[in-house]
C-alpha cells in the first residue's frame, strides 16, 4: 500500500482508540482526524468536505425535522392506549410494546422514537408494578431492529445506500431491507418477550423506594408557631439534606419551585420533598413538621409541576463537567436533583461530580424546560417529563400523515428521490404550523450532521487512499477458496466490533469501502456484501456504545456493561444468522 494508505490507516485507529476513551466528543474526534488526513496531503478540501453538500446529509436532517414534527402531532395517542392496561406482566406488557415500536422505527429515525417511548414505559412501570429495568433495554433492542426494516428506518441504511451510489452501483430501496429486517425483528420481540427480559437486571419500585433519591415524594407542613416561620431555607438547614430534597413549596393558592436557597419560610406552608422513605420521619423529628395528609394533596399534586430527566449525550457539552464548572442552574434554569449513573444513584455534592454521557439528570426547572430542549441532542438525548394527559390528534395531524403517506409514494414509484421526498415532508411539516422557534431550530442536531459529514470524509480517504483496496487483497488473501459465507462472516463480525467500539455511522462509513473492494476481490456480489455489513453497523446489542439509544436507557433503567452483552449476545447471533443465511440465499 502506498504511504497516504498507512497514513490513513494509522489516523483510523487513533480516531477508534480516542472514540473507545472518549478522550473528546464524538464529532470533535471525527473531525480532528479528517483535519489530520486533510493537512498531510491525502485528502483534498474538496474530497474532505464534499459530505456537507451530500444528499444523504440532507435526507438525514430533513428526516429528523419530520419526525419532530410527528412527535408533536400527538400520534403516540393511539400506542398509550394500546399499552396502558393493569395488571399485565413482562411478557405480555413486551408483547403489546415492541411491535409498535419496531413499526415506529421501520417509518422514523429510531433515536426520537425510543426518546419519545421512554416516558410512556416508566408510566407502565409505575402503573403495573413491574421493573423499568425489565422494559426499557427490550425498547431499545426493538427500536435497533425495527430499523433495519426499511431504508429510513436508521442513518445508518441511508449513509450505505448513498455510499454504494456513488460507487457506481444502484442504491438500496426503500423496502429492500425488509427481507432482512422483518426476520430479525419478529426474531427480537419473541426472545425479548418470553426469554431475554430474564436475563436483564431486577429492581422494583419497592426496592428502589429504599435505595434512590427519586421515587418517593412526601409533603410536610410548617405549623403555626413553628420556629423556623421567618427563616430562610437556607438557615432553616433545608439544603444539602443528602437523603431528600425540598422540590416545591405550596403557599396558598401558589407554587414556587426551583425553591431558592433565600426563600423565606411562612405558616402554613406545605414543603414536597423527594428523597428516601426515612428522610421523612428524621425530618418531622428536626424541624416539627406536620405530615400533610394525603387526602388534602391530591390538587397539589395536580398543581406541582412535574420533574423532568434528560440524559447527557455523548456530544454533550456537559460531558465531562462538572454542574459548577457549567453554571448548571443559570445556564438552563433548573436545579438537578440526582444523578444516576448505570445502576446507581448518585447523591451528595452532585455540583462537584463530573458528567458522563449517558447520565440520566432528575431535575427540577421552569415550565416548557422539555420544550426548549427535547428536540436538541447537542447537550440532551432525550428529555421528558411525567406525563400528565394524553394527547390529542386533531385533523390537522391526519392531514400532515396523508401527505406524508403520499410522499413516500411518490417515492416508491419512482416519481421522487429520496432526498427529495424527505425535503419535501420536512417543508410540509414546517408550514403547517408543527415545528416553529427553537423547536425548528433543535430539530437538526448539528452535531450528528458534522459527525456524518466528518465520517464521510474519512471514509473517501480510506477509499482514495489505498487503503480499501489494501485491506481488501489482505481479506481476500485470508479467505482463499473460502465459501461465500465465510467471507460474509469475516466481514460481519469485523464491522460488529467496530460499531460497538465507535458508533454506528462512523463503522458504516470506514467498513463499505473495505467490504466493496473485498467482495470484488474474492468475486461475491458487492451490493449483498454492503448489505451484511450495513446491518452489523446497526447491530449493536452487546455495549451502550455502539447505538444512542442503548445509552439513552442506560442511566433509566440502572444497567451496567455486562447487561447489555448477557441479554444481548443470544440477539446478536440470532441477527448475524439471519443476515447471512439471508443474504446469501438472495444475492449470492
Amino acid at each position: 500500500m502506498p504511504w497516504q494508505a498507512w497514513f490513513t490507516l494509522a489516523t483510523v485507529l487513533c480516531m477508534i482508540v480516542a472514540l473507545a476513551r472518549e478522550w473528546a466528543r464524538v464529532d470533535v474526534t471525527i473531525l480532528s482526524a479528517l483535519g489530520i488526513l486533510l493537512i498531510a496531503g491525502v485528502l483534498h478540501p474538496v474530497e474532505a468536505f464534499s459530505g456537507v453538500a451530500w444528499e444523504t446529509v440532507i435526507t438525514i436532517a430533513s428526516l429528523y425535522v419530520v419526525a419532530a414534527g410527528i412527535h408533536q402531532t400527538g400520534m403516540l395517542v393511539w400506542i398509550d392506549r394500546w399499552m396502558a392496561y393493569p395488571g399485565a406482566g413482562v411478557t405480555s406488557l413486551l408483547f403489546r410494546v415492541l411491535p409498535p415500536t419496531a413499526i415506529l422505527s421501520a417509518c422514523l429515525n429510531n433515536t426520537p422514537v425510543v426518546a419519545m417511548l421512554i416516558p410512556r414505559m416508566q408510566a407502565i412501570a409505575r402503573k403495573t408494578g413491574v421493573a423499568a429495568s425489565k422494559l426499557l433495554m427490550p425498547l431499545s433492542f426493538a427500536a435497533i431492529a425495527g430499523g433495519m426494516i426499511t431504508l429510513v428506518g436508521t442513518s445508518t441504511n441511508i449513509i450505505a445506500s448513498g455510499l454504494i451510489r456513488e460507487a457506481g452501483m444502484q442504491e438500496f430501496g426503500l423496502f429492500e431491507f425488509a427481507w432482512i429486517g422483518l426476520p430479525v425483528t419478529a426474531l427480537a420481540v419473541l426472545y425479548l418477550s418470553l426469554a431475554g427480559h430474564r436475563l436483564m437486571p431486577k429492581t422494583t419500585p419497592a426496592e428502589r423506594d429504599k435505595t434512590d433519591t427519586l421515587d418517593y415524594r412526601f409533603r410536610l407542613r410548617v405549623p403555626h408557631g413553628s420556629p423556623l416561620a421567618g427563616m430562610s431555607i437556607q438557615k432553616a438547614n433545608l439544603r444539602s439534606l443528602g437523603d431528600a430534597y425540598l422540590v416545591y413549596i405550596r403557599r396558598n393558592q401558589r407554587v414556587i419551585g426551583p425553591v431558592a436557597p433565600e426563600e423565606i419560610l411562612r405558616e402554613a406552608d406545605v414543603l414536597t420533598f423527594i428523597g428516601r422513605m426515612d428522610a421523612r420521619e428524621r425530618l418531622c423529628e428536626q424541624t416539627g413538621f406536620a405530615i400533610d395528609p394525603p387526602d388534602a394533596g391530591t390538587h397539589r399534586r395536580e398543581a406541582e409541576p412535574p420533574l423532568f430527566q434528560a440524559v447527557v449525550s455523548t456530544n454533550s457539552m456537559l460531558a465531562g463537567k462538572t454542574l459548577k464548572e457549567v453554571n448548571f442552574r443559570e445556564k438552563y434554569d433548573g436545579v438537578v436533583l440526582a444523578i444516576h449513573r448505570r445502576n446507581e444513584s448518585i447523591r451528595g455534592a452532585l455540583g462537584n461530580v463530573p458528567l458522563k454521557p449517558g447520565d440520566l439528570l432528575v431535575m427540577d426547572a421552569k415550565k416548557g424546560f422539555d420544550q426548549r430542549w427535547r428536540q436538541s441532542q447537542e447537550d440532551f438525548y432525550l428529555v421528558t417529563q411525567e406525563i400528565r394527559e394524553p394527547q390529542r390528534i386533531t385533523r390537522k395531524t391526519g392531514a400532515l400523515l396523508a401527505i406524508l403517506g403520499l410522499l413516500i409514494l411518490f417515492h416508491i414509484v419512482g416519481l421522487l428521490p429520496l432526498a427529495a421526498a424527505a425535503f419535501a415532508g420536512a417543508l410540509v411539516t414546517i408550514l403547517m404550523g408543527f415545528l416553529r422557534g427553537p423547536a425548528l431550530r433543535q430539530s437538526v442536531d448539528i452535531t450528528v450532521v458534522l459527525t456524518i459529514t466528518g465520517a464521510l470524509g474519512i471514509g473517501h480517504a480510506v477509499q482514495v487512499s489505498g487503503l480499501a483496496t489494501g485491506l481488501g487483497h489482505a481479506i481476500a488473501a485470508i479467505l482463499p477458496g473460502q465459501h461465500p459465507i465465510a467471507a460474509l462472516l469475516f466481514l460481519y463480525l469485523g464491522t460488529m466490533i467496530v460499531t460497538e467500539i465507535i458508533t454506528n455511522s462512523a463503522a458504516v462509513v470506514i467498513m463499505i469501502p473495505v467490504a466493496l473492494a473485498t467482495a470484488i476481490d474474492i468475486g461475491l456480489e458487492p451490493r449483498a456484501v454492503a448489505m451484511a455489513v450495513t446491518i452489523a453497523s446497526s447491530a449493536s446489542f452487546l455495549s451502550p456504545l455502539g447505538y444512542q439509544t442503548n445509552l439513552m436507557v442506560m442511566g433509566a433503567g440502572g444497567y451496567r456493561f455486562r447487561d447489555y452483552f448477557r441479554a444481548g449476545l443470544p440477539v446478536s447471533i440470532g441477527v448475524m444468522a439471519i443476515t447471512l443465511v439471508g443474504v446469501y440465499m438472495k444475492w449470492l
